[in-house]
């Protein structure tokens, strides 16, 4: 599935302000890492944030939200934020928001 460019440039524009954000292609879209740690994505038509396993009920609830499911393993902490309900910059960076927040405290992948 190739990502949107458009949702690449938003996050791309939302991120810029950072000093350590590194862009990997991965989950069939394009991830941005923020202190090495994979933080949202672009895909399709959607976002995935990586947010604090603890909001991720309320946050679900939410119209357009769904968990991000692979293999049939649903992955708390992780939701797909569909490209609808992020139309305007404040709702992206709401999004954006919750991602960094919980980068600040999660731990990164082990290297192999």
């Amino acid at each position: 599935m190739a990502y949107s460019e458009k949702l690449a440039n938003r996050l791309r524009e939302a991120l810029a302000h950072l000093p350590e954000v590194e862009e990997k292609k991965m989950f069939g879209g394009l991830a941005f890492m923020v202190d090495n740690k994979m933080c949202v994505t672009a895909g399709k038509d959607r976002i995935m944030c990586r947010i604090d396993p603890a909001l991720h009920d309320h946050e679900i609830s939410k119209k357009g939200v769904e968990t991000v499911k692979m293999s049939n393993r649903e992955y708390k902490g992780y939701v797909h934020v569909n490209e609808h309900v992020i139309e305007t910059d404040e709702d992206l960076h709401y999004w954006i928001q919750l991602a960094l927040d919980f980068n600040k405290v999660a731990k990164a992948s082990k290297k192999k």
